[in-house]
């Protein structure tokens, strides 16, 4: 969760207190944590007790990080994992490591990767971390343009049952996002083909619309939609996706981070503050294609992590503080922040 990534980066910025009667960062245990963090890192511990039962495994476990020292220490001490670990057949080896080690990988959009992006831009199905809601709207005759239009239930991308919906998948998360719509396709003509469906196979670049166009052949026959429905879900998320606006300024996060390490090595930091100071807009100022609030905690973490060591000074303290009033105006003039922009002011 957000709070078990953060949790190393605050309390680098807040250390416990260390010599005579306090521990140091290295020796901060369970009870140290908030009642929050506790409660979620005990819950965390019990599931992977749980995966492990259900493998038979007996793990030997190593922490990268105080945070996984925490976690990991906690596995070790849970009542029922040394019962398990007693009994257990299977060998392995379980590491836990920080994100805040990496939070470049956190915070970076990587490369062109289709299921990346569709889990990134549609909305969490409800009760769920890792998997979205589909809307599924274009396959009944309901009329609306709500997005959020609640009377249809939602399709999502697990689909353990459709072997044709899973390797479809499997591309998503192998291939190129071009050569992996071109699969989508692939598999819709193919499913169209083997209902007898009106189908005309075209060449060249896949499209969203085109994609639509294909998918409203099902629309009117059940059997077909019977047939395939977990294949037109992950199809309906490939056509989502690529109309979605975030998909837009995903790909500019992309170049940004791309140009930024092309010239971080030749540039100093306060260059690379000033090149984003004009960015930062308020809210009555900024476009769809501009950067939210969040957006630029998000590519301010990116650039000091990637930044390495930096060169203090008046020029970078310059810099930095006209950064911070530029974003905190822009905070300020938020009409309604976000629930990540009140939890952190």
């Amino acid at each position: 969760s957000a709070e078990l990534c953060l949790l190393p980066a605050l309390a680098a910025l807040l250390p416990p207190p260390s010599g005579p009667g306090g521990p140091g960062p290295a020796e901060v245990g369970l009870s140290a944590l908030p009642a929050e963090l506790r409660t979620a890192v005990r819950a965390l511990v019990s599931d992977l007790d749980s995966l492990f039962t259900a493998l038979g495994l007996r793990e030997e476990s190593f922490a990268v990080g105080a945070l996984s020292r925490v976690v990991a220490a906690e596995l070790a001490s849970y009542a029922p994992a040394r019962n398990r670990r007693r009994t257990a057949t299977n060998k392995a080896s379980v590491i836990f490591v920080d994100r805040t080690l990496d939070l470049a990988g956190a915070v970076g959009h990587h490369g062109d990767n289709l299921a990346e992006k569709i889990l990134s831009v549609l909305p969490k199905l409800p009760g769920h971390k890792t998997d979205v809601m589909v809307n599924m709207v274009e396959l009944t005759a309901l009329q609306t343009t709500d997005e959020t239009c609640s009377i249809i239930a939602p399709g999502c991308l697990a689909q353990p049952n459709d072997p044709a919906a899973k390797a479809l998948w499997e591309s998503f998360m192998n291939l190129k996002q071009k050569e992996a719509v071109m699969e989508a396709r692939r598999h819709l003509v193919e499913a169209a083909s083997r209902e007898n469906l009106p189908i005309k196979m075209s060449m060249g670049e896949v499209t969203p619309e085109q994609l639509s166009s294909y998918i409203q052949l099902f629309k009117n026959n059940l059997k077909a939609l019977e047939n395939h429905c977990g294949l037109l879900q992950l199809v309906l998320a490939t056509v989502q996706t690529l109309k979605h606006p975030q998909t837009s300024k995903w790909d500019n996060f992309l170049a940004f981070e791309r140009l930024l390490l092309q010239t971080i090595g030749e540039s100093e930091m306060p260059s690379v503050l000033n090149q984003l100071l004009p960015m930062i807009k308020s809210y009555n100022k900024r476009t769809k294609d501009d950067y939210a609030c969040e957006d630029f905690l998000v590519l301010l973490v990116y650039i000091y992590s990637v930044v390495g060591e930096i060169k203090c000074g008046k020029e970078l303290d310059t810099a930095e503080e006209e950064v911070k009033k530029a974003l905190v105006k822009a905070i300020c003039d938020e009409p309604e922040p976000s629930p990540l922009l009140q939890k952190i002011t």
